[in-house]
């Protein structure tokens, strides 16, 4: 019979929010045993950083954002300051594909909507009717009703189909990898809607926030940041901080109980951990198959939030071969374009480093059903088909010198309309048992910045209190 090993707090689950958690921990209160269960060899979950034949290689997400500040937070914390990278500051604009052709995202327009009616002057994105239509967007009478609605609903209403399916779509997708028809508003894009009550028009509060945009089409930019030699770096330096033999690898859990206000973990080969508290940092799918025992009503409300697939390929060229000048970070793809991808990131223009002397480096990104039916084909099939639909895009003449695939399948979580009020009941629903905490991307944000406060939320009240409440983030 195997024994039991003890610990003071028990996480699950070793990507960024396990081990930033951990970290947290740690630092605050060093008497407190940690144990981390991973169920790979290697932790970081869909971060990881790789190099092959020449080119840094980014699996999984390539940089974060600093205008929610966790995660720059946690860098200079561990001391990585000095190996942040901004954003190329020659190229910070984006395309949107129209046909074959790559057409530059106005300055003024900002994820949704544009901030003045002079972005919509003179750009070949929309048609007239299309421009006319959101210009009237000051017209609309602004919805006082409460409920939640989708994205796309919302976008119709305030802006017309043509700015839904050229602009939000498009865009949304780059972020969530899901349909707007069914993502959630006010938990996707509460400051839209929050727009629309203060100010009773879309156009009218990004006009309010105008000025902070100047200089800057599509995203953020210059607010975008990533590690000279890539973000494995950010998780073997959030590693160092763990005592050693903290963190197990290669360990899955396969159920939890609770016994005597214990958690009890047991993994398929018979080891067995029990902790006061647990933190759970992995998907939600994962973390409601877990409480199937210990808590049914939670793991239905787990289990009930969507997550979708993603692949994303990287291909290394020779500059040569390239006919468009990259003149930018990358472009996104409508889904009335009907490619398999739905973004094309120029990591090379991006970020220093990335592709050697005379070469390039690309990223294309398929989610939503596209990724999910790329997932069962080989790496070759899926590189050769991606390639295939960008080479007139961007003028490709020869093949690529470097390929890798990354599948990351049932990783992105759906924010569907309700999801906020399910949060809620996860919170109530948590809040009946004891010592248990909830993080990472499925409750309130589904990047970096937002996996490292949901992160540092659940282990700060796992410190509180010796019996603590349970959290969602």
């Amino acid at each position: 019979m195997n024994s039991i090993e003890t610990c003071d707090v028990l996480i699950v689950g070793g990507g960024i929010a396990g081990l930033a958690a951990a970290e947290r921990i740690c630092g605050r209160d060093p008497r407190r045993k940690i144990l981390l269960l991973e169920r790979e060899k290697d932790i970081g979950g869909v971060v990881r950083t790789i190099r092959q034949d020449g080119f840094l290689v980014e699996t999984g997400p390539d940089s974060f954002l600093t205008a929610q500040p966790q995660a720059l937070e946690s860098c200079r914390a561990l001391g990585l300051e000095g190996d942040l990278l901004p954003t190329d500051p020659v190229h910070r604009r984006s395309f949107i594909l129209r046909g074959e052709r790559l057409l530059p995202v106005p300055e003024g327009i900002y994820l949704l909507a544009p901030s003045s009616l002079r972005a919509l002057v003179g750009t070949p994105l929309f048609t007239l009717r299309g421009k006319f239509r959101m210009a009237i967007e000051l017209l609309i009478p602004a919805r006082r009703t409460g409920e939640d609605e989708s994205l796309a609903s919302f976008v119709r209403r305030r802006l017309g189909r043509e700015a839904l399916e050229r602009l939000a779509q498009p865009m949304v997708a780059g972020i969530y990898s899901a349909d707007p028809e069914t993502l959630s508003l006010e938990a996707t894009f509460p400051q839209f809607l929050e727009y629309e009550r203060t100010y009773g028009s879309v156009l009218r509060g990004l006009a309010r926030r105008r000025g902070a945009q100047t200089g800057v089409s599509g995203p953020r930019y210059g607010l975008f940041v990533t590690l000279r030699e890539g973000l494995s770096s950010w998780v073997k330096a959030l590693a160092a901080r763990i005592p050693p033999g903290a963190v197990r690898g290669q360990t899955p859990v396969r159920a939890l109980r609770r016994e005597g206000g214990l958690w009890i973990a047991q993994t398929p080969s018979g080891q067995t951990f029990s902790a006061r508290r647990i933190l759970l940092a992995v998907g939600a799918s994962a973390a409601g198959r877990l409480l199937a025992q210990a808590a049914p009503d939670l793991s239905a409300l787990l289990l009930s939030i969507p997550h979708g697939s993603t692949v994303a390929v990287s291909l290394g060229l020779r500059r040569e071969d390239v006919g468009h000048p990259l003149d930018g970070m990358g472009f996104v793809a409508p889904t009335v374009e009907k490619k398999t991808f739905s973004a094309c990131s120029f990591v090379s223009t991006k970020f220093p480093n990335r592709a050697p002397a005379g070469s390039v480096l690309l990223r294309l990104f398929a989610g939503g059903p596209q990724g999910a039916a790329l997932l069962p084909r080989a790496d070759g099939e899926i590189a050769d088909l991606l390639t295939q639909e960008i080479a007139p895009i961007l003028k490709l003449s020869g093949k690529a010198v470097m390929v890798h695939v990354a599948r990351h399948p049932q990783a992105m979580p759906h924010y569907k309309v309700g999801h906020l009020a399910k949060i809620r009941a996860i919170r109530e629903a948590a809040g009946r048992l004891g010592g248990l905490f909830l993080a990472g991307n499925a409750y309130t944000g589904v990047g970096l910045p937002a996996c490292v406060a949901s992160a540092w939320a659940a282990a700060d009240q796992a410190l509180a209190e010796p019996n603590p409440k349970n959290a969602v983030p």
